[in-house]
């Protein structure tokens, strides 16, 4: 069975690449909210891209991260390559 990437996984991944915005409460409800809205722009989601290939041994390419505009969509396709990569 392929390892899981959860959405406690983004927000700790999130957390280490930019930092997290005053006003946004990640541990809330975001899971479709798109990431602009979380204060996340491109150079924050390409690092925090960076991290989930490095930590789970997958590759996401930039236009990947710049389609999944909301933390559920990035986790079905980071667990969508994990589960191919198995």
């Amino acid at each position: 069975m392929a390892p899981q990437f959860t959405l406690d996984d983004l927000r700790r991944i999130l957390r280490e690449a930019a930092g997290e915005a005053e006003s946004i409460d990640l541990d809330g409800d975001i899971l479709t909210s798109e990431f602009e809205d979380l204060g996340y722009e491109s150079l924050a989601l390409l690092e925090a891209g960076s991290r989930i290939e490095r930590e789970y041994g997958i590759k996401l390419d930039d236009e990947t991260l710049t389609d999944a505009v909301t933390p559920e969509a990035l986790i079905k396709v980071v667990n969508d390559r994990l589960a191919a990569s198995v």
